[in-house]
């Protein structure tokens, strides 16, 4: 880790004071808010010959109710980046703001970290190597029970759970272990909604999946957020998922933040795209040659095929107009 600038020191110590007022003068936080990564910055292998900096005094708003997508290449922090959400890692400098709460860089232990941890779930890439229980029931309520929540609500919840990520009830009394790669996928998410938070952070949620499995997991998604009004934070190499899911995008690129937008302006860059080397979805592709022979769809919000013939269209009729 590189030294604290006097500056950065000034602004810890400031951190630090404004989190102990708030500690004094609040009994609970609202965890719902706006999640803001303020100058953050993290080192894996510090002082080793693998000492690698993943984030680099990055700074981004995540706004709350949105589906929001990080993307980059490999190695550019993204991962990192959203494990900063929940508190599973600490940043070296700046802080982490979720809502109106704060953790300062260096913060050695987190004191609500159930309570934030329930408000923010976070669902690893293959989550379903996370199940350990001898049954569907006692997997998807261990999350709740574990971070103090009464346990016979707990299990009450589980039949609704099932249902919510489409899945039998009759499944409660298996053994996880029985299902399918991606009943198991569904299991494990259950368990991170069960806890009833406001937050649902993914990290390459449909690796591994087939076409219909991915189908699947971006309408369950999609009913997290537009039914029960969750907000979806989700790491992603798949670009057409960024499209049909997306409210906003990250972009990413060397540890830093260098973008943010809606898809259709992240995606309206073709330039930006070459310069994080990201192939661009499908349609875009399309879109890119059409402007390349002098018809421009770029300032159109276009999701999907219905979207591009009605763009295609109203750009044909001025046209011909």
């Amino acid at each position: 880790m590189e030294k604290l600038t006097s500056n950065e020191k000034q602004l810890q110590k400031q951190y630090m004071n404004e989190i102990k007022l708030d500690r004094k003068n609040k009994k609970e936080f609202d965890y719902s808010g706006d999640i803001i990564l303020d100058d953050v910055s993290y080192t894996y292998s510090r002082k080793t010959p693998f000492e690698f900096r993943a984030l680099d005094n990055a700074t981004i708003a995540i706004d709350k109710g949105k589906i929001t997508c990080v993307i980059g290449t490999t190695g550019s922090g993204k991962s990192t980046l959203i494990q900063l959400t929940n508190g599973l890692i600490i940043t070296e400098t700046g802080r982490t703001r979720i809502g109106d709460y704060q953790i300062p860089a260096a913060t050695k232990k987190i004191k609500e970290v159930k309570k934030l941890r329930r408000e923010i779930g976070l669902v690893f890439q293959f989550p379903e190597y996370q199940l350990f229980q001898d049954t569907v029931e006692k997997d998807i309520s261990f999350g709740p029970i574990n971070l103090g929540g009464n346990k016979e609500e707990a299990i009450k919840a589980v039949p609704e759970l099932l249902k919510t990520v489409d899945l039998p009830v009759e499944f409660i009394k298996r053994s996880p272990f029985e299902l399918s790669g991606g009943q198991k996928r569904r299991v494990a998410i259950a368990g991170i909604v069960a806890m009833n938070g406001n937050t649902l952070v993914l990290d390459e949620p449909t690796g591994g999946l087939d076409p219909q499995g991915e189908e699947d997991f971006m309408n369950l998604f999609l009913g997290l957020n537009k039914n029960q009004g969750k907000r979806i934070i989700m790491v992603t190499h798949n670009m057409d998922q960024v499209l049909r899911l997306a409210d906003e995008v990250i972009v990413m690129n060397k540890g830093k933040v260098i973008d943010k937008g809606t898809p259709f302006e992240v995606f309206a860059d073709h330039e930006l795209l070459k310069q994080i080397e990201i192939e661009p979805p499908k349609i875009y592709q399309l879109i890119y040659k059409l402007k390349a022979q002098g018809l421009d769809l770029t300032g159109f919000a276009i999701r999907d095929i219905d979207d591009f013939v009605k763009a295609y269209s109203t750009t044909m009729k001025k046209k011909e107009g």
